[in-house]
């Protein structure tokens, strides 16, 4: 089983969002089926088809939350002590060859966001940035070829 590194932040999320499933979406098309369900025929009843399709589905991302919850190993990049090297939890200030800067977090794998600049911990450019101080330089072996990275700054939540 592999390690399920996770922020208070991104364990937070998951559990509001399982709350929000499991307290008000599910009894809500539970309302839906009961009441289709009692109409007679349901080979035709697509309030009652579409419902039941649903429920599997909030079913299995319940079953899915609750397996993260239970393996989560909760690390509070707050109490991070080497402030000064790229850890789980830390920010980091990028610079490629060309000079094009970008801010990432690194995250649980569970709480990634590429949008937001939240990358997983195993994930190529995180796992090459482990251990970095400011100002090293880290080539990271992507699918398109290699690239390398200067650390311009580190920083934790407080």
């Amino acid at each position: 089983m592999a390690d399920r590194y996770i922020t208070p932040e991104g364990l937070a999320r998951i559990r509001a969002e399982y709350d929000e499933l499991l307290g008000t979406e599910r009894p809500k098309i539970v309302e839906v089926v009961s009441w289709a369900a009692s109409l007679g025929d349901r080979s035709e009843n697509a309030d009652y088809l579409y419902g039941k399709k649903r429920l599997r589905e909030i079913d299995r991302r319940l079953g899915y939350l609750s397996k993260i919850m239970k393996q989560a190993k909760v690390v509070d990049p707050s109490k991070q002590q080497a402030r000064d090297q790229v850890r789980f939890g830390a920010t980091v200030e990028l610079a490629d060859e060309d000079d094009n800067r970008r801010s990432i977090t690194i995250v649980g794998d569970d709480e990634t966001d590429a949008a937001a600049g939240r990358i997983g911990w195993s994930a190529p450019l995180a796992r090459a940035l482990i251990g970095a101080k400011v100002g090293d330089e880290r080539i990271v072996r992507l699918p398109a070829g290699e690239k390398s990275y200067e650390v311009m700054a580190i920083s934790y939540p407080d």
